[in-house]
């Protein structure tokens, strides 16, 4: 008998206690953990996958393609490679996002679980965790939990008596943000440089050493223990109180920028902006007013305070004009210069490029310098246009990879909605004209 009788309403944080040291293995099954892999043991590992699916769970990672789809891409059966593995992403290098952090920190084990039944459903042996080297803290508390269920039988040989065998690898990266990009990250865990592949193939079927494998973002792995334990249809109930929500289940939801009280909380899919940045980050500081906001981290498009009541969920942020993300806002309020965090952002782009691509390696810093002209206040009247001409030419279908398209979002978004703010920091210094 488990310690919590009813299904949490905010499971990926139910049994994170801050400021306190996370649960051991004892107390993590007293409080219903465990419960998700010993249903999901007893089903069939296409069974588990279904289930998944049903339940609609979209990648926490930035991208929100459909967990369940993604493994099913998995060979199944007596034909399929007998090595698969399961890769979790930990990289989190997205400027102001933490979630993940949140998560290995406070809860270890409810994120091994979801690796163990990732691994059963697609038939993978071994998983690894690629973690950002500057999550040191969660590195040895990941260490810890991994440890305690070696000692448990919860890791290595014939899991809780069912026949299935699985080990579970901690890589600490050397720090790349690229590495968030799947097959990067499968490079660099080879040794390699981390530098995108390019596909077809896709990882699901020659992934980590050549052998199929699925790459999952921590938050995403994070749902599975519960929607297995509880079922689809309490998944899809998590978010029905939303304003129209298609998304099922919750999120980590967090606020950075000159809001009262920045962080990070988990709530309903759905959950308008506006909740977000008044009720749970306090709103704005004394005197301060929102401009805009990037809603899912660095690489996404600016919206505005006109769209403060659109659902953060993908539908509702996609048809609003940028991209969920990784679902963590970056507040821009009204004193905070927009050439200083514009070319902050693209300084950090141009030096987390792998430089494989020249419209990444050449035209992000090409980009960063035209900017710091108008920050300033060097800049020339035609240099708008160029930055325009940058948006276009280092956008999607034009780069090796996502990464230079992704740098291009707040800027091309910013000339869209503050077109002002570069008119007047042209020629400041009487050098433009």
């Amino acid at each position: 008998m488990t310690a919590r009788q009813s299904p949490p309403q905010r499971p990926l944080t139910a049994r994170i206690r801050p400021e306190h040291e996370p649960f051991g293995l004892a107390d993590y099954e007293r409080h219903g953990g465990f419960q998700g892999l010993r249903a999901a043991l007893k089903m069939g590992p296409q069974d588990v996958t279904g289930l998944v699916k049903s339940a609609g769970l979209r990648g926490r990672g930035g991208a929100g393609f459909p967990t369940g789809v993604k493994w099913g891409l998995v060979p199944m059966g007596p034909d399929a490679p007998k090595q698969k593995y399961i890769v979790a992403n930990g990289d989190e290098m997205e400027p102001g996002t933490f979630k993940d952090r949140l998560l290995l920190e406070g809860d270890p084990l409810q994120f091994i679980e979801g690796m163990i039944i990732g691994g059963y459903a697609i038939g993978a042996s071994i998983g690894y965790v690629f973690l950002r080297a500057e999550y040191v803290l969660a590195a040895e508390r990941l260490k810890a939990a991994i440890a305690e269920c070696h000692a448990r039988k919860l890791l290595g040989r014939n899991i809780l008596g069912s026949g299935f065998d699985f080990d579970l690898y901690l890589h600490t990266s050397a720090g790349r943000y690229i590495c968030g990009e799947e097959t990067a990250l499968l490079n660099s865990l080879e040794g390699k440089r981390a530098v995108p592949r390019s596909k077809p193939p896709f990882p699901a079927t020659a992934g980590l050493f050549g052998k199929p494998t699925v790459v999952n973002n921590i938050e995403t792995l994070c749902n599975v223990p519960h929607i297995v334990h509880y079922g689809a249809d309490w998944y899809a109930e998590l978010s029905s109180g939303t304003t129209g929500s298609k998304d099922g289940g919750t999120k980590l939801y967090g606020a950075s920028g000159k809001v009262k009280h920045p962080g990070c909380w988990e709530l309903p899919m759905g959950t308008t902006v506006r909740e977000i940045v008044d009720d749970h980050a306090g709103g704005m500081r004394e005197g301060l007013k929102l401009r805009g906001f990037l809603p899912g981290g660095a690489s996404t498009d600016f919206l505005t305070a006109e769209h403060l009541d659109v659902p953060m969920d993908y539908e509702h942020i996609a048809q609003a004009g940028s991209r969920m993300g990784t679902g963590l806002l970056i507040v821009l309020d009204d004193r905070t210069p927009l050439m200083a965090m514009l070319r902050n952002l693209e300084t950090f782009f141009a030096r987390e490029s792998c430089g494989w691509c020249t419209p990444c390696r050449d035209g992000l810093p090409w980009t960063e310098r035209i900017l710091a002209d108008f920050e300033a206040g060097r800049a020339r009247a035609s240099d708008i246009e160029l930055l325009r001409q940058q948006t276009r030419l280092l956008g999607p279908g034009r780069t090796f990879c996502p990464h230079a398209p992704g740098a291009m979002e707040p800027l091309q978004s910013a000339l869209k909605y503050f077109p002002d703010d570069f008119s007047a920091a042209v020629g400041r210094d009487g050098a433009g004209g």
